[in-house]
């Protein structure tokens, strides 16, 4: 399979779409992206590794974080996880109100802002130093200790989050979440900051595609519990959009509202692309097409 043609090819398709969309310019500090940047990169398992534009770049990975912070809280909890936050699709926007208070306060999965501040939460009782126990973890996982926290994008957040702030009360209300509220929010925030690039999360990312124990920096997860991540990434992470996701694309992902999305193929490769105009539902509009077209020309995807 001629990977390298194909996200060529691929790219020269989706320029009709390049200026569609805007960045998430409710965030202060995403505003300021140009928006005007692509870049997307596919690592396979037997370590061949094929780019295209600005694969390099570094950007605000947002809600993907929530798969590293998951899979932390598999492997100190393992299935108690379950008994905080839900692993259904939501049908709702990621950061629903009305959803959490009709369900009395357990958030429906893991992925939407609710469920990955109850993750949070978790993290900060679990761990002594869950700010470095974080960012350890995906460094150890992409193999490069440069990965860090974005400051001005978590203090931009904060000071602009309002309706996250409101979730976190509700989760208090009803004792979903044990820690001060501003500690859990920074910390969410903080995850949400993290800036990688297209080549270090498909890096990243080939942890879950292998389907093989796996222990990094001390953190392991069972066959069992990938195949579990990887489910309720088919299911639940691409916000209300998941079901449009796996009827274009067919493979386990997640987005971020940063223009990254970040999508498996188990036992064969992992791949990252990144555009920062998003469409109503807060996904990528060339990402979402860029991945379509890949499975349509590999014809490789989990269906």
């Amino acid at each position: 399979m001629d990977y390298q043609q194909i996200l060529e090819d691929i790219y020269k398709e989706i320029l009709p779409f390049a200026k569609k969309g805007s960045q998430a310019d409710y965030i202060p500090a995403l505003a300021k992206v140009n928006p005007d940047q692509f870049g997307m990169c596919l690592e396979t398992v037997s370590g061949e590794v094929y780019h295209f534009m600005q694969s390099d770049t570094r950007f605000s990975i947002q809600s993907i974080t929530k798969v590293f912070a998951l899979a932390m809280c598999l492997s100190l909890k393992g299935e108690d996880v379950w008994k905080r936050v839900g692993k259904e699709p939501s049908g709702t926007a990621f950061n629903s109100l009305v959803q959490l208070e009709v369900e009395k306060g357990i958030p429906r999965n893991p992925f939407i802002n609710a469920g990955a501040i109850v993750i949070a939460d978790i993290l900060l009782s679990e761990l002594e130093d869950a700010e470095s126990e974080f960012i350890g973890f995906v460094r150890s996982l992409c193999g490069n200790d440069e990965i860090d926290y974005n400051e001005e994008v978590a203090q931009s957040e904060r000071q602009c989050g309002y309706l996250n702030a409101a979730i976190a009360n509700l989760l208090k209300y009803y004792g979903t979440i044990e820690n001060d509220i501003e500690k859990v929010l920074m910390f969410y925030f903080k995850m949400c900051s993290v800036e990688m690039s297209c080549r270090e999360l498909a890096k990243a990312f080939m942890a879950f595609t292998n389907r093989q124990p796996f222990d990094y920096a001390g953190y392991k997860l069972s066959t069992s519990r990938i195949k579990r991540l990887n489910a309720v990434m088919q299911t639940c992470g691409f916000y209300d959009e998941a079901g449009e996701f796996s009827y274009l694309v067919g493979l386990p992902g997640k987005s971020g509202v940063g223009g990254g999305i970040v999508a498996i193929y188990p036992m064969r490769y992992s791949v990252a692309v990144w555009s920062p105009r998003l469409n109503s539902k807060g996904n990528s509009i060339m990402g979402m097409k860029a991945l379509e077209l890949l499975t349509t020309a590999t014809q490789e995807s989990i269906f």
